[in-house]
Protein backbone atom coordinates (compact mmCIF):
# COMPACT_ATOMS: atom_id res chain seq x y z
CA UNK A 1 0.00 0.00 0.00
CA UNK A 2 3.25 2.45 0.03
CA UNK A 3 2.77 5.59 -2.29
CA UNK A 4 -1.13 5.38 -1.39
CA UNK A 5 -3.15 8.10 0.20
CA UNK A 6 -5.52 7.30 3.51
CA UNK A 7 -7.52 9.89 5.10
CA UNK A 8 -7.39 9.23 8.93
CA UNK A 9 -10.62 11.09 10.03
CA UNK A 10 -10.10 12.09 14.04
CA UNK A 11 -6.21 13.46 15.69
CA UNK A 12 -6.94 12.13 19.16
CA UNK A 13 -4.01 9.72 20.03
CA UNK A 14 -5.83 6.85 18.08
CA UNK A 15 -6.13 8.78 14.97
CA UNK A 16 -2.63 10.14 15.35
CA UNK A 17 -1.00 6.72 16.15
CA UNK A 18 -2.69 5.13 13.05
CA UNK A 19 -1.11 8.39 11.24
CA UNK A 20 1.94 7.27 12.45
CA UNK A 21 1.88 3.71 11.44
CA UNK A 22 0.87 4.52 8.42
CA UNK A 23 3.34 7.23 7.65
CA UNK A 24 6.13 4.81 8.70
CA UNK A 25 5.03 2.35 6.57
CA UNK A 26 5.56 5.16 3.07
CA UNK A 27 2.03 5.66 3.64
CA UNK A 28 0.77 9.47 2.76
CA UNK A 29 -1.33 10.40 5.08
CA UNK A 30 -3.81 13.26 5.67
CA UNK A 31 -5.44 14.03 9.16
CA UNK A 32 -8.86 15.67 9.70
CA UNK A 33 -9.83 16.96 12.95
CA UNK A 34 -12.61 18.79 13.94
CA UNK A 35 -11.57 20.86 16.92
CA UNK A 36 -9.01 23.65 17.17
CA UNK A 37 -6.33 21.38 18.19
CA UNK A 38 -4.96 17.71 18.49
CA UNK A 39 -4.77 14.93 21.49
CA UNK A 40 -8.52 14.23 21.96
CA UNK A 41 -8.73 13.42 25.81
CA UNK A 42 -4.95 14.36 26.25
CA UNK A 43 -4.35 18.16 27.20
CA UNK A 44 -1.25 19.71 28.61
CA UNK A 45 -1.78 22.77 30.53
CA UNK A 46 -0.16 24.61 33.46
CA UNK A 47 -1.38 26.42 36.80
CA UNK A 48 0.67 28.57 38.76
CA UNK A 49 3.83 28.12 36.19
CA UNK A 50 3.80 24.88 36.87
CA UNK A 51 2.97 22.25 33.56
CA UNK A 52 0.22 19.38 34.42
CA UNK A 53 -2.09 17.60 32.39
CA UNK A 54 -5.24 18.86 32.08
CA UNK A 55 -6.55 15.27 31.14
CA UNK A 56 -5.47 11.23 31.21
CA UNK A 57 -2.29 11.77 33.36
CA UNK A 58 -0.57 8.33 32.99
CA UNK A 59 -0.18 5.24 30.99
CA UNK A 60 -0.36 1.42 31.80
CA UNK A 61 3.11 0.68 31.33
CA UNK A 62 2.84 -3.38 31.61
CA UNK A 63 1.31 -3.04 27.95
CA UNK A 64 4.14 -2.07 25.36
CA UNK A 65 1.87 -0.14 22.64
CA UNK A 66 2.11 3.22 24.34
CA UNK A 67 5.42 3.41 25.63
CA UNK A 68 6.97 2.43 22.65
CA UNK A 69 5.10 4.64 20.65
CA UNK A 70 6.47 7.33 23.31
CA UNK A 71 10.14 6.20 22.43
CA UNK A 72 9.39 6.53 18.96
CA UNK A 73 8.73 10.05 18.77
CA UNK A 74 11.48 10.70 20.91
CA UNK A 75 9.98 10.82 24.15
CA UNK A 76 11.76 7.83 25.76
CA UNK A 77 14.47 10.40 28.34
CA UNK A 78 11.31 12.02 29.54
CA UNK A 79 9.34 8.96 30.15
CA UNK A 80 8.98 8.32 34.40
CA UNK A 81 7.13 6.28 36.18
CA UNK A 82 5.17 7.87 39.32
CA UNK A 83 7.22 9.02 42.28
CA UNK A 84 4.87 7.01 44.82
CA UNK A 85 2.50 4.39 44.14
CA UNK A 86 1.25 4.16 47.22
CA UNK A 87 -2.48 5.42 47.63
CA UNK A 88 -5.34 5.82 49.75
CA UNK A 89 -9.41 5.11 49.62
CA UNK A 90 -11.53 7.76 51.49
CA UNK A 91 -14.13 5.10 53.22
CA UNK A 92 -16.15 4.99 55.97
CA UNK A 93 -14.38 8.30 57.20
CA UNK A 94 -11.09 7.82 57.33
CA UNK A 95 -8.04 7.34 54.54
CA UNK A 96 -7.31 4.32 54.12
CA UNK A 97 -4.23 2.43 52.70
CA UNK A 98 -5.09 1.15 49.31
CA UNK A 99 -5.51 -2.86 49.67
CA UNK A 100 -2.61 -4.93 47.94
CA UNK A 101 -3.19 -8.58 46.53
CA UNK A 102 -6.51 -7.82 44.76
CA UNK A 103 -7.37 -7.88 40.99
CA UNK A 104 -9.37 -4.62 40.27
CA UNK A 105 -10.66 -4.45 43.61
CA UNK A 106 -11.62 -8.22 44.09
CA UNK A 107 -9.68 -9.63 46.36
CA UNK A 108 -7.75 -13.35 46.79
CA UNK A 109 -8.54 -13.57 50.75
CA UNK A 110 -10.77 -11.92 52.73
CA UNK A 111 -7.50 -10.44 54.99
CA UNK A 112 -6.58 -8.64 51.86
CA UNK A 113 -9.25 -5.71 52.36
CA UNK A 114 -8.81 -5.99 56.50
CA UNK A 115 -8.91 -2.01 56.98
CA UNK A 116 -11.37 -0.86 54.14
CA UNK A 117 -14.33 -3.43 55.05
CA UNK A 118 -16.16 -4.28 58.13
CA UNK A 119 -15.81 -7.45 59.70
CA UNK A 120 -19.12 -8.42 58.28
CA UNK A 121 -18.08 -7.53 54.80
CA UNK A 122 -15.07 -9.66 55.21
CA UNK A 123 -16.88 -12.50 56.77
CA UNK A 124 -19.27 -12.12 53.44
CA UNK A 125 -15.92 -13.13 51.45
CA UNK A 126 -15.07 -15.97 53.44
CA UNK A 127 -18.01 -17.55 51.94
CA UNK A 128 -17.16 -17.62 48.65
CA UNK A 129 -15.71 -20.93 48.88
CA UNK A 130 -18.91 -22.85 49.80
CA UNK A 131 -21.37 -20.88 47.93
CA UNK A 132 -22.32 -22.80 44.23
CA UNK A 133 -21.08 -21.95 41.22
CA UNK A 134 -22.34 -18.49 39.62
CA UNK A 135 -22.62 -19.13 36.20
CA UNK A 136 -21.49 -15.95 33.84
CA UNK A 137 -22.75 -16.76 30.63
CA UNK A 138 -21.10 -15.12 27.70
CA UNK A 139 -21.28 -11.81 29.82
CA UNK A 140 -21.85 -10.04 32.94
CA UNK A 141 -21.42 -7.57 34.94
CA UNK A 142 -18.67 -6.68 37.21
CA UNK A 143 -20.85 -5.56 40.38
CA UNK A 144 -23.47 -8.28 39.87
CA UNK A 145 -21.30 -11.51 39.86
CA UNK A 146 -18.88 -10.09 42.67
CA UNK A 147 -21.69 -9.12 44.65
CA UNK A 148 -22.93 -12.45 44.00
CA UNK A 149 -19.77 -14.04 45.56
CA UNK A 150 -18.49 -11.80 47.99
CA UNK A 151 -20.88 -9.14 49.00
CA UNK A 152 -21.80 -5.77 48.10
CA UNK A 153 -19.59 -4.08 50.28
CA UNK A 154 -16.55 -5.20 48.41
CA UNK A 155 -18.13 -3.70 45.58
CA UNK A 156 -19.28 -0.76 46.77
CA UNK A 157 -16.28 -0.27 48.60
CA UNK A 158 -13.37 -0.96 46.51
CA UNK A 159 -14.42 -2.40 43.10
CA UNK A 160 -16.59 0.23 42.77
CA UNK A 161 -14.51 3.22 42.89
CA UNK A 162 -11.42 1.43 41.16
CA UNK A 163 -13.73 0.88 37.75
CA UNK A 164 -15.48 4.31 38.27
CA UNK A 165 -11.46 6.06 38.22
CA UNK A 166 -11.66 4.22 34.52
CA UNK A 167 -14.36 4.56 33.28
CA UNK A 168 -16.33 7.02 35.50
CA UNK A 169 -19.11 4.22 35.18
CA UNK A 170 -20.78 2.32 37.16
CA UNK A 171 -19.51 -1.10 38.53
CA UNK A 172 -23.11 -3.37 38.32
CA UNK A 173 -23.86 -2.15 34.37
CA UNK A 174 -20.37 -2.17 33.61
CA UNK A 175 -19.00 -5.59 31.15
CA UNK A 176 -16.50 -8.28 33.27
CA UNK A 177 -15.81 -9.62 29.69
CA UNK A 178 -14.92 -6.31 28.40
CA UNK A 179 -13.66 -4.21 31.64
CA UNK A 180 -11.77 -7.32 33.43
CA UNK A 181 -11.07 -10.09 30.90
CA UNK A 182 -8.97 -11.71 33.63
CA UNK A 183 -11.91 -12.17 36.16
CA UNK A 184 -14.07 -13.11 33.68
CA UNK A 185 -11.51 -16.16 32.27
CA UNK A 186 -11.34 -17.20 35.89
CA UNK A 187 -15.19 -17.02 36.31
CA UNK A 188 -15.65 -19.26 33.55
CA UNK A 189 -13.76 -22.31 34.70
CA UNK A 190 -13.45 -21.99 38.98
CA UNK A 191 -16.83 -22.19 41.23
CA UNK A 192 -15.12 -20.01 43.63
CA UNK A 193 -14.11 -16.48 42.75
CA UNK A 194 -11.40 -15.84 45.43
CA UNK A 195 -9.90 -19.46 44.20
CA UNK A 196 -9.80 -17.54 40.64
CA UNK A 197 -8.17 -14.03 41.76
CA UNK A 198 -5.17 -16.48 43.45
CA UNK A 199 -4.72 -18.04 40.65
CA UNK A 200 -4.28 -15.03 38.17
CA UNK A 201 -2.11 -13.61 41.05
CA UNK A 202 0.01 -16.94 40.70
CA UNK A 203 0.54 -16.63 36.57
CA UNK A 204 1.52 -12.60 37.73
CA UNK A 205 4.18 -13.85 40.35
CA UNK A 206 5.00 -16.89 37.75
CA UNK A 207 5.72 -14.21 34.76
CA UNK A 208 7.62 -12.21 36.99
CA UNK A 209 6.73 -8.58 35.86
CA UNK A 210 8.89 -6.56 36.45
CA UNK A 211 9.17 -2.47 36.50
CA UNK A 212 6.41 0.41 37.15
CA UNK A 213 2.93 -0.71 35.94
CA UNK A 214 2.13 2.71 34.96
CA UNK A 215 3.87 5.53 33.22
CA UNK A 216 4.35 9.29 32.94
CA UNK A 217 5.80 11.73 30.61
CA UNK A 218 7.99 14.78 31.82
CA UNK A 219 6.12 17.84 30.61
CA UNK A 220 2.87 15.19 31.07
CA UNK A 221 1.14 12.83 29.10
CA UNK A 222 -0.85 15.84 27.08
CA UNK A 223 2.74 15.75 24.84
CA UNK A 224 2.69 12.36 24.15
CA UNK A 225 0.25 13.47 21.14
CA UNK A 226 2.17 16.71 20.18
CA UNK A 227 4.86 14.69 19.79
CA UNK A 228 3.19 12.17 17.60
CA UNK A 229 1.65 15.06 15.49
CA UNK A 230 5.18 16.38 14.72
CA UNK A 231 6.69 12.97 13.94
CA UNK A 232 3.77 12.32 11.23
CA UNK A 233 4.32 16.04 9.40
CA UNK A 234 8.10 15.05 9.73
CA UNK A 235 7.04 11.99 7.34
CA UNK A 236 5.19 14.40 4.76
CA UNK A 237 2.03 14.06 6.68
CA UNK A 238 -0.16 16.22 6.80
CA UNK A 239 -2.82 17.17 9.93
CA UNK A 240 -5.54 19.72 9.31
CA UNK A 241 -7.10 21.01 12.48
CA UNK A 242 -10.74 23.06 12.76
CA UNK A 243 -11.91 20.93 9.59
CA UNK A 244 -15.15 18.68 10.94
CA UNK A 245 -15.73 16.05 8.36
CA UNK A 246 -19.41 16.70 6.50
CA UNK A 247 -19.48 13.52 4.27
CA UNK A 248 -17.64 10.35 3.96
CA UNK A 249 -19.08 8.40 1.00
CA UNK A 250 -17.81 5.68 -1.09
CA UNK A 251 -16.71 6.29 -4.82
CA UNK A 252 -17.18 4.64 -7.97
CA UNK A 253 -13.33 3.62 -8.31
CA UNK A 254 -13.67 2.00 -4.84
CA UNK A 255 -11.83 4.94 -2.98
CA UNK A 256 -13.34 7.48 -1.00
CA UNK A 257 -14.42 10.81 -0.70
CA UNK A 258 -14.28 12.52 2.23
CA UNK A 259 -15.79 16.36 2.73
CA UNK A 260 -14.91 18.97 4.93
CA UNK A 261 -15.66 22.96 4.80
CA UNK A 262 -12.90 23.80 2.96
CA UNK A 263 -11.65 20.70 0.81
CA UNK A 264 -12.92 17.12 -0.84
CA UNK A 265 -10.48 14.55 -0.05
CA UNK A 266 -10.39 11.60 -2.27
CA UNK A 267 -8.81 8.76 -0.16
CA UNK A 268 -7.81 5.06 -1.29
CA UNK A 269 -8.54 4.11 2.31
CA UNK A 270 -10.24 5.75 5.74
CA UNK A 271 -9.97 5.12 9.02
CA UNK A 272 -12.74 6.92 11.26
CA UNK A 273 -10.95 7.32 14.30
CA UNK A 274 -14.02 9.70 16.37
CA UNK A 275 -16.25 9.12 19.01
CA UNK A 276 -19.92 6.82 18.72
CA UNK A 277 -21.75 9.71 18.07
CA UNK A 278 -19.48 11.38 15.21
CA UNK A 279 -18.55 7.80 13.44
CA UNK A 280 -22.51 7.05 13.22
CA UNK A 281 -23.17 10.13 12.02
CA UNK A 282 -20.29 9.47 9.12
CA UNK A 283 -21.07 5.47 8.62
CA UNK A 284 -25.29 6.11 8.08
CA UNK A 285 -24.81 6.20 4.43
CA UNK A 286 -22.80 3.71 3.52
CA UNK A 287 -22.87 1.31 7.22
CA UNK A 288 -25.91 2.15 8.39
CA UNK A 289 -26.18 -1.34 10.64
CA UNK A 290 -22.91 -0.66 12.10
CA UNK A 291 -24.16 3.49 12.59
CA UNK A 292 -27.45 2.23 14.32
CA UNK A 293 -25.01 0.08 16.59
CA UNK A 294 -22.51 3.07 17.33
CA UNK A 295 -26.16 5.15 17.90
CA UNK A 296 -26.25 2.85 21.30
CA UNK A 297 -22.93 3.88 22.87
CA UNK A 298 -23.00 5.60 26.09
CA UNK A 299 -20.95 8.28 27.40
CA UNK A 300 -20.04 9.54 31.16
CA UNK A 301 -19.33 12.98 31.39
CA UNK A 302 -16.79 14.61 33.74
CA UNK A 303 -14.58 17.33 35.42
CA UNK A 304 -11.13 17.83 36.50
CA UNK A 305 -10.62 20.27 39.13
CA UNK A 306 -6.61 21.01 39.35
CA UNK A 307 -5.83 22.93 42.32
CA UNK A 308 -2.00 24.78 43.32
CA UNK A 309 -1.30 25.90 46.63
CA UNK A 310 2.04 27.26 48.52
CA UNK A 311 3.83 24.25 49.54
CA UNK A 312 4.10 26.27 52.80
CA UNK A 313 0.42 26.10 53.41
CA UNK A 314 -0.07 22.48 52.63
CA UNK A 315 0.54 19.49 54.71
CA UNK A 316 -1.07 16.28 52.27
CA UNK A 317 -0.60 12.77 53.63
CA UNK A 318 2.02 10.89 51.77
CA UNK A 319 1.06 8.78 48.93
CA UNK A 320 -0.14 9.87 44.98
CA UNK A 321 -3.54 10.25 46.50
CA UNK A 322 -6.68 9.03 47.33
CA UNK A 323 -10.12 7.47 45.85
CA UNK A 324 -13.73 7.73 46.85
CA UNK A 325 -16.25 5.15 47.12
CA UNK A 326 -20.00 7.02 45.66
CA UNK A 327 -21.48 5.54 48.51
CA UNK A 328 -19.95 6.94 51.23
CA UNK A 329 -22.09 10.25 49.71
CA UNK A 330 -18.87 12.39 48.72
CA UNK A 331 -19.20 14.55 45.95
CA UNK A 332 -15.48 14.08 44.30
CA UNK A 333 -14.68 10.64 43.63
CA UNK A 334 -11.00 10.68 43.76
CA UNK A 335 -7.77 13.11 44.56
CA UNK A 336 -4.61 12.97 42.73
CA UNK A 337 -2.00 14.61 44.62
CA UNK A 338 0.15 15.49 41.41
CA UNK A 339 3.24 17.05 42.94
CA UNK A 340 3.73 13.81 44.80
CA UNK A 341 2.74 11.72 41.83
CA UNK A 342 5.10 13.03 39.81
CA UNK A 343 8.42 13.88 40.66
CA UNK A 344 9.06 15.95 37.67
CA UNK A 345 6.22 18.49 39.12
CA UNK A 346 8.03 18.49 42.43
CA UNK A 347 11.39 19.45 40.98
CA UNK A 348 10.07 21.84 38.50
CA UNK A 349 8.33 23.74 40.91
CA UNK A 350 9.46 23.11 44.46
CA UNK A 351 7.32 25.99 45.92
CA UNK A 352 4.32 24.82 44.76
CA UNK A 353 1.79 21.79 45.43
CA UNK A 354 -0.45 20.86 42.78
CA UNK A 355 -3.36 18.72 42.89
CA UNK A 356 -6.40 17.86 41.48
CA UNK A 357 -10.27 16.02 42.43
CA UNK A 358 -12.91 14.73 39.56
CA UNK A 359 -15.95 14.50 40.01
CA UNK A 360 -19.03 13.55 37.93
CA UNK A 361 -20.41 9.27 37.03
CA UNK A 362 -22.10 8.02 34.40
CA UNK A 363 -25.72 9.24 34.75
CA UNK A 364 -24.21 12.36 37.55
CA UNK A 365 -25.78 15.36 35.18
CA UNK A 366 -26.42 17.81 38.09
CA UNK A 367 -23.16 18.08 39.42
CA UNK A 368 -21.66 18.76 36.31
CA UNK A 369 -24.33 21.89 35.42
CA UNK A 370 -22.67 23.46 38.50
CA UNK A 371 -20.65 26.42 37.54
CA UNK A 372 -16.80 26.43 37.90
CA UNK A 373 -16.40 28.25 41.05
CA UNK A 374 -19.18 25.52 42.69
CA UNK A 375 -16.75 22.84 41.60
CA UNK A 376 -14.00 24.36 43.17
CA UNK A 377 -15.61 24.70 45.88
CA UNK A 378 -16.64 21.00 46.58
CA UNK A 379 -13.53 20.12 45.83
CA UNK A 380 -12.01 22.08 48.57
CA UNK A 381 -14.75 21.11 50.96
CA UNK A 382 -14.26 17.59 50.83
CA UNK A 383 -10.28 17.88 50.25
CA UNK A 384 -10.43 19.47 54.06
CA UNK A 385 -12.91 16.91 55.03
CA UNK A 386 -10.28 14.36 53.41
CA UNK A 387 -7.15 15.72 54.50
CA UNK A 388 -7.18 18.69 56.49
CA UNK A 389 -5.97 21.11 53.54
CA UNK A 390 -7.89 24.00 54.81
CA UNK A 391 -5.77 27.04 52.87
CA UNK A 392 -6.73 28.88 49.73
CA UNK A 393 -5.23 28.08 46.54
CA UNK A 394 -3.13 30.27 44.74
CA UNK A 395 -5.09 29.47 41.46
CA UNK A 396 -7.42 26.94 40.39
CA UNK A 397 -9.08 24.84 36.49
CA UNK A 398 -11.77 23.41 35.62
CA UNK A 399 -11.66 21.52 32.72
CA UNK A 400 -14.68 19.62 31.53
CA UNK A 401 -14.56 16.04 29.88
CA UNK A 402 -18.45 16.18 28.21
CA UNK A 403 -19.18 12.76 26.90
CA UNK A 404 -15.26 12.26 28.09
CA UNK A 405 -15.43 8.41 28.79
CA UNK A 406 -17.21 5.67 26.47
CA UNK A 407 -19.36 2.86 28.72
CA UNK A 408 -18.68 -0.77 28.49
CA UNK A 409 -21.86 -2.39 29.72
CA UNK A 410 -22.83 -6.03 29.66
CA UNK A 411 -22.89 -7.28 25.82
CA UNK A 412 -19.99 -4.65 25.08
CA UNK A 413 -17.95 -7.21 23.02
CA UNK A 414 -20.63 -8.42 20.75
CA UNK A 415 -21.86 -5.13 19.82
CA UNK A 416 -18.15 -3.93 18.73
CA UNK A 417 -17.95 -7.48 17.22
CA UNK A 418 -21.38 -6.68 14.91
CA UNK A 419 -19.63 -3.10 14.43
CA UNK A 420 -16.10 -4.49 12.73
CA UNK A 421 -18.52 -7.41 11.11
CA UNK A 422 -20.16 -4.59 9.20
CA UNK A 423 -17.55 -2.71 8.28
CA UNK A 424 -15.78 -5.38 7.26
CA UNK A 425 -17.81 -5.10 4.24
CA UNK A 426 -16.41 -1.92 2.98
CA UNK A 427 -13.09 -2.15 1.70
CA UNK A 428 -10.51 0.08 2.69
CA UNK A 429 -12.61 1.12 5.70
CA UNK A 430 -11.60 0.70 9.52
CA UNK A 431 -12.25 2.11 12.79
CA UNK A 432 -10.44 2.73 15.98
CA UNK A 433 -10.51 4.34 19.44
CA UNK A 434 -11.94 4.39 23.18
CA UNK A 435 -15.60 2.90 22.36
CA UNK A 436 -14.04 -0.41 21.17
CA UNK A 437 -11.08 -2.09 22.30
CA UNK A 438 -10.09 -0.66 25.83
CA UNK A 439 -10.05 3.08 27.25
CA UNK A 440 -6.64 3.83 28.16
CA UNK A 441 -3.86 5.07 26.17
CA UNK A 442 -2.45 1.77 25.27
CA UNK A 443 -5.83 0.33 23.81
CA UNK A 444 -6.26 3.02 21.78
CA UNK A 445 -2.80 2.70 20.28
CA UNK A 446 -3.47 -0.74 19.66
CA UNK A 447 -6.66 -0.26 18.31
CA UNK A 448 -5.16 2.28 15.83
CA UNK A 449 -2.72 -0.33 14.68
CA UNK A 450 -4.95 -2.80 14.23
CA UNK A 451 -7.13 -0.31 11.71
CA UNK A 452 -4.12 0.33 10.06
CA UNK A 453 -3.44 -3.65 9.65
CA UNK A 454 -6.79 -4.23 8.37
CA UNK A 455 -6.74 -1.46 5.52
CA UNK A 456 -3.95 -2.94 4.53
CA UNK A 457 -5.63 -6.23 4.10
CA UNK A 458 -3.98 -8.00 7.90
CA UNK A 459 -7.16 -8.57 9.86
CA UNK A 460 -5.17 -10.84 12.56
CA UNK A 461 -5.01 -8.23 15.26
CA UNK A 462 -8.84 -6.62 14.82
CA UNK A 463 -9.62 -10.47 15.30
CA UNK A 464 -7.33 -10.43 18.32
CA UNK A 465 -8.66 -7.28 19.65
CA UNK A 466 -12.64 -8.16 19.19
CA UNK A 467 -12.06 -11.39 21.16
CA UNK A 468 -9.63 -9.86 24.08
CA UNK A 469 -10.19 -5.98 24.68
CA UNK A 470 -6.95 -4.57 26.50
CA UNK A 471 -7.92 -4.40 30.20
CA UNK A 472 -7.72 -0.67 31.52
CA UNK A 473 -6.37 -0.55 34.87
CA UNK A 474 -6.70 2.10 37.52
CA UNK A 475 -3.94 4.59 36.92
CA UNK A 476 -3.19 5.40 40.42
CA UNK A 477 -6.20 7.75 42.30
CA UNK A 478 -7.60 11.05 40.48
CA UNK A 479 -7.17 9.45 36.93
Amino acid sequence: MSGSQVVVIGAGIAGLAAAHRLSQRGVRVTVVEAADRVGGKLLPGEIAGARVDLGAESMLARRPEAVALAREVGLGERLQPPATATASIWTRGALRPMPKGHVMGVPGTAEALAGVLSDEGLARIEQDAELPRTEVGDDVAVGEYVAARLGREVVDRLVEPLLGGVYAGDAYRISMRSAVPQLFQVAKIHASLTEGVREIQAKMAANQQTGPVFMGIEGGVGTLPLAVADAVRARGGEIVTGAPVSELRREASGGWKVVTPDRVLHADAVILAVPAPAAAGLLRAEAPEAATELDTVEYASMALVTLAYRRSDTALPAGSGFLVPPVDGRTIKASTFASQKWGWIADENPDVVVLRTSVGRYGETQILERDDADLVDVSRTDLEAATGLAAAPLETRVTRWTDGLPQYPVGHHARVARIREQIAKLPGLAVCGAQYDGVGIPACVASAHAAVDQIQGDLTAVRELTANPVQSLHGGAGE
